[in-house]
């Protein structure tokens, strides 16, 4: 399966390449199988497994076998490994630093990514995005969701921007801000892209 080069960060070979590195940089306490990669950045299996295997022969991650699974993680040792991460950071980070700060969060129903971050991500050429636009659809409280905000802002170094629309305006789709906004594109955080 061909991915298309990346929008986002040219300097990144494909927008798969860029999550994977995202979901993997950005938790580096932990370990994943390849499944854990695969599910969480929405990517096909034969694609996550061809990305991690470029990582690790890079030497950007390291990897043990347990059982029958191939578990990686972060390289502390990599060279570049934090000029990296700030450029993942700042292209890619925005889905995994919001599914944390919005996980938890009561009311949540949906979550999305829109606006210039979300057009980029979708291929459209134009300027690097200087904040992240993003729509929550529920009843979560709005103080809740500043708090995530900001806990995102301090993530990405760049300006978090949190709407809220209730179910039924979004199910509804007719007021022009959920009209706008249906009308691009859109990444979706909550629930995570499959």
């Amino acid at each position: 399966m061909k991915t298309p080069p990346s929008a986002l960060a040219p300097f990144v070979r494909s927008d798969a390449q860029g999550d994977v590195l995202a979901h993997v940089l950005l938790h580096p306490d932990r370990e994943f199988s390849i499944a854990d990669v695969q599910r969480a950045t929405g990517t096909a299996a034969a694609v996550a497994h061809r990305e991690v295997t470029r990582l690790l022969d890079a030497g950007v991650l390291t990897d043990r076998t347990v059982g029958r699974s191939r578990m990686v993680r972060v390289n502390p040792d990599y060279p570049l490994l934090r000029p990296l991460t700030e450029l993942v950071t700042a292209t890619y980070g925005p889905v995994p630093v919001l599914k944390d700060v919005l996980r938890g969060i009561d009311g949540v129903r949906e979550a999305y990514i829109f606006g210039s971050w979300a057009a980029r991500r979708a291929g459209e050429a134009g300027p690097t995005p200087r904040d992240v636009d993003v729509l929550v659809v529920g009843s979560a409280p709005r103080a809740a969701l500043a708090d995530a905000a900001r806990a995102a802002e301090q993530w990405l170094s760049r300006e978090v921007n949190i709407s809220r629309v209730s179910a039924a305006e979004w199910d509804e789709g007719t007021a022009p801000f959920v009209r706008t906004v249906r009308s691009r594109p859109l990444t979706a955080v909550v629930p995570e892209e499959v």
